[in-house]
């Protein structure tokens, strides 16, 4: 009950005449997740950002089916904001995103789609926290990539597929292929990237939509739609002044656990680190929510 309820409570009156009106925050889960994910994140924006007209959707459509294909989950997650704000006769003056892992895949394809047109305009911020943009290829992590082809099969998951790029024969018929070509990331106001070096899961260049030695060099086919694909997502951003776009390496202070080796640890730390929640939000990101 704890994490459905807000932190701090603010009567009607004081969120009607909030400065800057309704700010309706999406929160997205990633992978085998669940609506509570991202509680922390929403509890520290409550708390630092009290008095502020703030609405949260943590979704939770998609629960329990994150190995399904992303077409289906972004089905789910438009008709879960349409009937969330449509139930609730809300009328957002702004509306950001906050995702973990491939919940931004979904949240990048959801915004995509004919249904969300009205809100283009209403899009202030973007949180992806150690999101797959460009996939898992070049992941340098032998083991990681041995496990997801395992999950893959074992579960026959249409997602870690497509995170793959191997959903098609032809690399630029890809599901993230196409999805660059349809990218909606220069309506944020604000753009916001956090990976880290020691998540084994997402690769760090994957996380911050950029190019990775290994893709510098790869003369194959898959290494030019590679390239192509970090061109088509962030050439409508580049030369765009009103757009903040910020990527952030972050580095955590892990104990040496197998969690650790394996890049798990990195991956979730973001979600269930107190810490790193605290000073992200209280040092650079609360600014983006204002």
């Amino acid at each position: 009950m704890a994490s459905t309820l807000p932190y701090f409570h603010i009567s009607d009156e004081y969120r009607i005449f909030s400065p800057g009106g309704l700010h309706l925050i999406v929160c997205v889960h990633g992978l085998d997740g669940n609506s509570a994910d991202l509680r922390l994140v929403r509890t520290y924006l409550e708390m630092g950002l009290p008095g502020a007209n703030l609405e949260f959707l943590m979704s939770e459509r998609n629960q329990g089916d994150t190995f399904s294909d992303f077409d289906t989950m972004t089905d789910k997650l438009v008709a879960e904001i349409l009937y969330h704000v449509e139930a609730y006769g809300l009328n957002p003056a702004r509306v950001s995103f906050v995702g973990h892992s491939l919940g931004n895949i979904i949240i990048r394809s959801a915004i995509a789609r004919p249904q969300m047109k009205h809100l283009l305009p209403r899009l202030h911020t973007f949180l992806s926290l150690s999101g797959p943009h460009l996939g898992t290829l070049y992941n340098n992590s032998g083991l990681v990539n041995m496990g997801m082809w395992f999950m893959q099969k074992w579960k026959k998951s249409g997602s870690l597929l497509q995170l793959s790029l191997k959903d098609a024969p032809d690399v630029r018929q890809t599901f993230l292929y196409r999805l660059s070509h349809r990218s909606y990331l220069h309506h944020f106001k604000h753009l916001l990237l956090c990976g880290s070096s020691q998540d084994r899961y997402v690769p760090l260049h994957s996380a911050r939509i950029e190019l990775c030695k290994a893709a510098v060099k790869d003369t194959s086919v898959t290494g030019a739609a590679y390239r192509e694909m970090v061109h088509n997502i962030l050439s409508p951003i580049i030369g765009r002044p009103e757009v903040t776009f910020v990527r952030y390496d972050v580095h955590h202070a892990l104990p040496n656990t197998a969690n650790s080796l394996i890049g798990r640890a990195a991956h979730i730390a973001v979600l269930d680190s107190e810490l790193f929640i605290e000073k992200f939000l209280v040092v650079t990101g609360l600014k983006y929510f204002r």
